[in-house]
């Protein structure tokens, strides 16, 4: 009986972490302030581990570039540093902030550093990339992107080479706007 119960409940458990979606996810924004996705409810999301000084930071330009060209139709960019490869996010999020604003004219939200991959995987990345995530396997490199549906459900994973402007990008976030 014993053994039943704790299968019941490893079942419930398993099911009610699969029903959760990455809107819920605790995070804090680059200011340091507790928030999530949430606000973003009914929007499609390209979530992206950023680095300002890696070869693929220029990507910063066509992030933003994407994040004018559909935030009127429910899209946005959200930005989450990381210094997993190579400490190419080395700075504070007051020097990330700055950097992304004068170099780049970044608009769009940015949150604080996380992890992305090992013991101390944000559970955003757990979600996404871990072994029961949407799309398991390490991300493999800065600027890795996740676009999330209007109901927060991973949708697509773009490899870090495969530029924000790229025409599969571009389609997968047209399709996804108009969804219903």
């Amino acid at each position: 009986m014993k053994k039943f119960l704790l299968s019941l409940l490893l079942v419930a458990g398993i099911a009610s972490a699969a029903e959760k979606s990455v809107l819920d996810i605790p995070l804090k924004d680059i200011d340091g302030k507790d928030t999530s996705l949430k606000a973003y409810q009914g929007k499609v999301l390209l979530v992206v581990n950023v680095a300002s000084k890696c070869g693929l930071t220029k990507q910063y330009k066509e992030l933003q570039a994407l994040h004018e060209k559909y935030k009127d139709q429910g899209f946005t960019v959200v930005g989450f540093p990381c210094n997993d490869f190579g400490a190419q996010e080395p700075g504070t999020n007051e020097e990330i902030k700055i950097f992304c604003t004068e170099k780049y004219n970044v608009s769009f939200p940015m949150f604080d550093k996380l992890h992305v991959k090992g013991p101390e995987r944000h559970e955003l990345y757990t979600a996404l990339t871990g072994k029961e995530g949407a799309f398991p396997g390490d991300v493999k490199w800065n600027f890795g992107k996740f676009l999330i549906g209007k109901d927060g459900k991973p949708l697509q994973r773009f490899e870090p080479k495969t530029t924000p402007d790229d025409a599969a990008v571009t389609a997968a976030i047209e399709k996804a706007i108009a969804a219903k």
